[in-house]
């Protein structure tokens, strides 16, 4: 496996050119270079849905029961839920921004290994976490992202995680993209059930998406999480079916705004690390990955 490092500097298209980053990352080979692909794709083309998917994907992980038990055995989602969340999403944004063998990525490695290290965590589950960050991401921007992912992008995204599951130490991650995918339908297959610790992490993680929109009517973001959600994250949370239009305007809703943005000039900066958080003001100024994950 290919040892990849951050790429030297940004790199920064035309303002006009709205398809410049595109180009660059089929220019680059998807193994070899799956950290400068990753950072571009989630940094500067596709940001805002990047983070919407990774959200989702750590809902849709809470659906096994045995993982949602750790976590309500551990009592952190009920004590410090935004803290779990940012800590979760600065270290891996620190991995893609700077690169997993870099210094900074090594720091956050380490640090992601001692949060772990805390816990029995079973090999399949630790895979299934990891299959989570590269295809919900990617079936995300299939349905809502302003142009389809390319090749490149969806392969990158499999290298850089498998590349990352090796430094944690994950045994046994599927070769191949396909049988990755495969691995992971199989596991919701047949892990997906209602369990009560299911329903008690689901509703504090509800909670929390719910609070970042204050002070709209926590009845109405409960709706329109759940319309998100699709049958087996439902039964196996427990929650409430929604009405279908709801569902309907919501996916429609995520459709105009990708049209939107289509009409945008490309990003020339990366937001991955600097995008704004609740726990670490100010990140990554003054910070460091190792300042992250304290109680």
């Amino acid at each position: 496996m290919p040892s990849a490092s951050p790429p030297d500097r940004t790199y920064r298209p035309d303002r006009w050119d709205r398809f410049a980053l595109r180009r660059r990352i089929t220019s680059l080979d998807p193994e070899r270079d799956h950290v400068e692909i990753l950072r571009i794709s989630s940094g500067q083309e596709f940001p805002w849905d990047y983070v919407r998917a990774l959200e989702f994907a750590l809902f849709r992980t809470y659906c096994v029961p045995s993982i949602s038990a750790l976590l309500a055995r551990t009592g952190e989602f009920e004590r410090r839920p935004q803290q779990r969340y940012d800590d979760t999403a600065l270290l891996m944004a620190e991995l893609v921004e700077h690169g997993y063998d870099s210094p900074r990525g090594r720091e956050a490695l380490r640090v992601v290994n001692r949060l772990h290290g805390r816990h029995p965590i079973s090999d399949d589950d630790m895979r299934y976490v990891l299959s989570t960050f590269v295809f919900d991401p990617i079936e995300w921007i299939t349905r809502y992202g302003w142009r389809p992912l390319t090749d490149h992008e969806r392969l990158a995204a499999f290298h850089f995680y498998r590349a990352v599951g090796a430094r944690m130490g994950i045994r046994e991650v599927p070769g191949t993209y396909e049988a990755f995918r495969e691995f992971k339908r199989d596991y919701e297959a047949e892990h997906f059930a209602y369990s009560d610790s299911n329903r008690r992490i689901g509703r504090y993680t509800l909670d929390l998406f719910c609070s970042w929109y204050h002070p709209i009517p926590r009845s109405l973001t409960t709706r329109a999480v759940l319309a998100m959600l699709d049958d087996r994250m439902l039964s196996a949370f427990g929650f409430p079916r929604q009405p279908p239009w709801l569902a309907a305007s919501a996916r429609q809703a995520l459709r105009l705004r990708a049209h939107a943005v289509r009409l945008l000039p490309p990003r020339r900066e990366p937001s991955l690390t600097s995008r704004p958080n609740r726990t670490y003001p100010n990140y990554p100024t003054g910070y460091r990955p190792s300042d992250i994950g304290a109680p």
